[in-house]
């Protein structure tokens, strides 16, 4: 236990340094907004600096058990110590209960993208600006942790990727420092190259740092309540588009190629299946959309679908309009997207593209096997061995993501809200994904009016998701508190 009070104490300090940017912002508010920032910095440095103190002695070791026991309570602890400028920002008609700013807070770290907040073009820049850095922060540590934790916990098939992301050891860790150096490294070298696309293309530079920091996050915090429709140049909603599919593709697959290193076929592997389906699905739908949207020309069409398909694939959320409207095979085609995700080792959320690649696999296999019942038939994917565990652990996975779908959409449709805004919320939540459908919580609405109780489904939807499921589920076995 002394590891996880450390690593947690490290965490809660890393958290109030953060807290310094949007204190700095708000220096010179009139409302004294800047005080809520230092005192949630000192409160959270305060505690961390105790319990790294507290546990700074001994051997420091991390079992699989602690692993899965770390990473729920640092997702948790954290959400709840970054709502507190949203519980206690001086500015009233922007402050939140208990429920709203737990909510907010975690659909910033878990990079969802859901917000309670309305007029947000008025805002205090310091709420905006941390809405936005909890998104970044949410951003870098899935990426960390899909690549450097999941593997070796065996989570929904990432057991695959071991070899992708680290040496042949055996340790839970192996590497972790250099792995998260140099992640950080091209996450922050991508994060800056936004903020001058972004800069360059027009927006002002407090909303080129914001939509930069939440793009290559796939959060989709926005600073103005029209969310990215706020920018009408198609320049910045191409660029938008280009950095949200940058966001949704492997971030060691960037590191790999720029060190030349060989053994990234399988990360290939799947960034090409995403990059060709989100082409393909855009192209699909940007005609059907021309043909039936007379006063569009092909081009608008095919940047809308774009932008708006790339948002939801990757859960990202930004939206330019309310694709809704656009008929019923739009509003069919987004509600199945929701759930696609982007590649494992990104910032995305939902079922992600290897898995589905996985399935298709086994699926071939089996038919394969059905017509040649005595053939033997090679199992791999991408170049790597494809074992029953790991097909089993992806089937698992999937039954699960529905079981929880199912389970959520039932709780919410409990708690008053109807059969459209039940749906897609529990599938937004899971798959990280932000906005919804319906006039309630779809592109052109938000989470205020829905009931608490909704809204605390839903955070537990969203943390289950952005933990991979298993991650969490394996804390409620008996057997897993047996010698913990």
């Amino acid at each position: 236990m002394r590891t996880i009070f450390f690593t947690y104490g490290l965490c809660l300090i890393g958290l109030s340094f953060f807290m310094f940017f949007p204190m700095l912002a708000d220096v010179s508010s009139p409302t004294h907004e800047w005080n809520v920032f230092a005192l949630s910095q000192f409160f959270c440095f305060f505690l961390g600096g105790l319990m790294v103190f507290s546990s700074r002695s001994g051997h420091y070791t991390l079992r699989i058990r602690d692993a899965y026991l770390l990473t729920v309570t640092v997702w948790v602890g954290l959400s709840l110590f970054s709502a507190l400028p949203f519980y206690f920002t001086a500015a009233k008609e922007y402050r939140l209960n208990f429920t709203d700013a737990v909510f907010e807070a975690v659909s910033g770290l878990t990079t969802t993208g859901s917000t309670v907040y309305t007029h947000l073009d008025a805002a205090p820049h310091g709420i905006l600006l941390w809405r936005s850095i909890l998104q970044w922060i949410g951003g870098i540590g899935i990426v960390v942790f899909s690549m450097t934790i999941l593997p070796y916990l065996r989570v929904g098939g990432m057991q695959l990727f071991r070899s992708e992301s680290s040496d042949n050891s055996d340790k839970i860790l192996p590497h972790v420092h250099l792995i998260a150096g140099a992640t950080l490294a091209v996450y922050t070298g991508l994060s800056l190259l936004i903020v001058f696309a972004y800069d360059l293309a027009g927006m002002s530079l407090f909303d080129a740092v914001n939509h930069a920091m939440t793009t290559i996050s796939t959060g989709g915090f926005s600073t103005h309540d029209a969310s990215f429709g706020y920018f009408k140049a198609p320049l910045m909603q191409w660029l938008g588009t280009l950095f949200m599919i940058a966001g949704g593709t492997p971030m060691i697959l960037y590191i790999s190629l720029f060190v030349g290193r060989k053994n990234n076929s399988l990360l290939l592997y799947q960034a090409k299946a995403f990059w060709i389906g989100l082409t393909v699905v855009s192209l699909g739908l940007a005609l059907w959309l021309w043909y039936t949207h007379t006063g569009w020309s092909f081009a608008d069409a095919l940047r809308q679908c774009a932008f708006n398909v790339t948002s939801v694939v990757t859960t990202t959320g930004f939206a330019t309009t309310d694709y809704t409207l656009w008929g019923g095979l739009s509003v069919m085609a987004f509600y199945f997207l929701t759930i696609a995700g982007g590649c494992t080792g990104s910032t995305s959320g939902g079922i992600k593209i290897f898995r589905f690649q996985i399935v298709g696999k086994a699926l071939m296999l089996e038919l394969r096997r059905l017509i040649s019942p005595h053939g033997v038939f090679p199992r791999d994917m991408g170049g790597k061995p494809l074992s029953y565990e790991v097909v089993s652990s992806v089937a698992i996975f999937i039954a699960m993501f529905c079981f929880i779908f199912c389970v959520l959409s039932l709780a919410l449709l409990l708690t008053g809200l109807d059969f459209t805004t039940s749906l897609s919320g529990a599938a937004t939540a899971l798959a990280n994904v932000g906005p919804g459908l319906g006039e309630v919580i779809g592109p052109a609405g938000n989470f205020t009016t829905v009931p608490d109780a909704a809204k605390w489904i839903l955070v537990a939807g969203m943390l289950v998701g952005r933990l991979e499921i298993m991650t969490v589920l394996v804390l409620f076995s008996g057997s897993f508190w047996c010698d913990v």
